[in-house]
């Protein structure tokens, strides 16, 4: 790293040093606790040190395997992306106003968790539903491991309650659709302009003084994928800079899943398939419950979890059996 000068580089060794060096520190402790343990053993004959050194062996026998399972899981092969920001699309699905309004009770509970972790959060594009929530909200994530904690949201979150416009009392069904897609580096995708159609017009919203009055709204289509993006806030120039940013990210996501399709057995062994039409997650108010299909997680704490305060109650265990998977995947290659 000292000897690099130019900036883009220094950057790119400092997110590599910071990866490896738990590594290392990891190898290091596991040869300093196997090298007591060996010094151990030939204390073991030494009648007045017996007692002491068979504790101190059943200590360190119980160390050891610990640290082992750690040191592969950090050499286990895991996503690229662990580390990167995200970009966050929330979408309502089937359940109509309804629908809308859970969009918007998902997205409240990703904002929060994302302050209680330092990510800041910045609204990319919105378009609220008429009754309040949103018809779909996308946004930037900034932080360390925002991809890593949340890649395994993408899918369909179905919610279970009473409407407050349902007279009647009677529970609906409906759904928004989450995805989560990593952020791209600036080197990991090329974009020529040619490839693309940019419009500018005038952003809709609520009413009142917010409605923009000047076309700054930028829509980008890339022509050769057909893929879309929007930013509709303020200023064009941040609009299309964000435009670009959520397009990078599409395109990039697009990589990654046929990578993940040319290694479909590799993708047996991780948590749910990915694909965003599955039904990932209900959410029960009625019974305060909310269930992850993927593991089988039922809990009872549903207003936490919607607080974001709670929400590392699922997410980690979603993280412990992937890194289960990724583990059993490492010793079947030995």
């Amino acid at each position: 790293m000292g000897a690099a000068t130019d900036g883009a580089e220094i950057v790119k060794l400092s997110k590599e040093h910071a990866e490896l060096r738990p590594v290392a520190e990891a190898v290091e402790a596991l040869a300093k606790l196997s090298a007591e343990r060996a010094e151990l053993e030939e204390m073991a004959g030494d009648p007045e040190m017996a007692a002491m050194v068979a504790d101190e062996k059943a200590a360190l026998d119980e160390k050891l395997p610990v640290m082992e399972r750690e040191l592969a899981l950090m050499l286990a092969p895991r996503d690229k992306d662990e580390n990167a920001s995200a970009i966050l699309e929330v979408r309502a699905g089937t359940g109509g106003d309804e629908a809308a309004l859970f969009a918007g009770d998902l997205f409240r509970m990703y904002q929060r968790y994302a302050q209680l972790q330092g990510w800041r959060v910045e609204i990319d594009s919105v378009s609220e539903g008429e009754m309040g929530g949103y018809k779909e909200i996308i946004a930037s994530v900034t932080g360390d491991g925002v991809f890593g904690r949340w890649k395994f949201e993408s899918g369909v979150h179905r919610v279970q309650r009473v409407p407050a416009t349902e007279a009647q009392g009677r529970i609906h069904t409906s759904a928004a659709t989450v995805a989560v897609l990593p952020e791209a580096e600036d080197v990991e995708i090329e974009i020529n302009e040619s490839d693309l159609r940019i419009d500018t017009y005038r952003s809709s919203g609520a009413g009142g003084q917010h409605v923009n009055k000047t076309d700054s709204a930028v829509r980008i289509t890339h022509l050769p994928t057909g893929v879309v993006v929007t930013s509709s806030e303020k200023s064009q120039h941040q609009n299309r800079a964000r435009a670009m940013k959520n397009l990078k990210a599409r395109l990039y996501d697009m990589q990654r899943e046929a990578l993940d399709t040319a290694r479909s057995d590799a993708r047996k062994s991780q948590v749910g398939s990915g694909d965003r039409s599955e039904r990932i997650r209900t959410y029960n108010f009625p019974q305060g419950r909310v269930t992850d299909h993927r593991i089988n997680l039922t809990l009872y704490n549903l207003a936490k979890v919607m607080e974001g305060d709670a929400l590392d109650d699922i997410i980690k265990p979603l993280i412990a059996e992937d890194q289960a998977a990724r583990l059993a995947s490492l010793e079947e290659g030995f």
